[in-house]
């Protein structure tokens, strides 16, 4: 159907979850299946009575930098359209997701003719990129999304997680970790996106550093960064073991 409507030292072992988490991801979405209404007004005093009638604003477009496989038989997605979504949904949703992962999984979308009704205007499937919240409150006031359709690439915050900090030689010596990126952007195949990057720490000593060439991702995914060789953690000594026991 037409859319017609407007609107994650050198030698350290670090593991990427991409393959293992994808049914994870998949599982999530299948439960999650975002539902949405068109809006044909924009302005705050439209955002503000659809906020009030538990609705959040949010608009979903083609991602500039996304490329599309001409040889994928993907229908074309329109550029951008606004609508809203269900607050009670969106906020089930993120009690099983942080913010974070909740930006790097994919959900499908349904647009339906207005609240409660049966008639399936378009469907497809998103990316959450941006939550958009009061500072004040901490309440959602928008959520954006682009077109993650089969066949096409889109930039992707993956978030960093850190997991063996128990058995970290460096932090039981009484080290610190540094946690100098806590995510890493990749170009990747919309079916193919992680969700998490996870960072093993359990080999690492103090002054040992995690790099971003040492993470391991699908082959499909392209770092986005000019220098792979920039860190991503670093486990830091205290000062007491930087300073030297003074002589006699």
């Amino acid at each position: 159907m037409a859319r017609w409507w407007c609107g994650v030292g050198g030698l350290r072992r670090v593991v990427a979850a991409a393959e293992n988490s994808r049914a994870s991801r998949s599982a999530t979405a299948k439960y999650h299946t975002i539902q949405a209404i068109p809006r044909e007004c924009t302005g705050r005093r439209v955002a503000a009575k659809d906020r009030a009638q538990g609705r959040i604003p949010a608009v979903v477009f083609t991602q500039q930098y996304l490329k599309q496989d001409p040889n994928s038989s993907s229908r074309a997605v329109a550029s951008k359209h606004i609508l809203t979504t269900e607050r009670r949904q969106i906020q089930a949703i993120l009690k099983t997701l942080e913010p974070p992962f909740f930006c790097s999984t994919t959900f499908p979308l349904q647009i339906r003719a207005g609240s409660g009704s049966s008639l399936l205007l378009d469907s497809g499937t998103v990316l959450p990129i941006k939550i958009h919240r009061d500072p004040g409150t901490g309440k959602i006031l928008n959520l954006v999304f682009v077109w993650a359709e089969t066949g096409s690439e889109l930039k992707v915050d993956v978030p960093v997680v850190f997991k063996g900090e128990d058995l970290c030689p460096g932090l039981q010596k009484g080290g610190y970790l540094n946690r100098i990126r806590t995510s890493l952007k990749y170009l990747c195949p919309a079916e193919l996106i992680p969700p998490k990057i996870e960072v093993d720490l359990s080999n690492l000593d103090i002054g040992d550093r995690v790099f971003m060439r040492d993470v391991e991702v699908h082959s499909s995914l392209k770092l986005l960064s000019k220098n792979e060789n920039m860190p991503i953690c670093k486990i830091v000594a205290t000062k007491s073991e930087n300073s030297k026991p003074a002589e006699a």
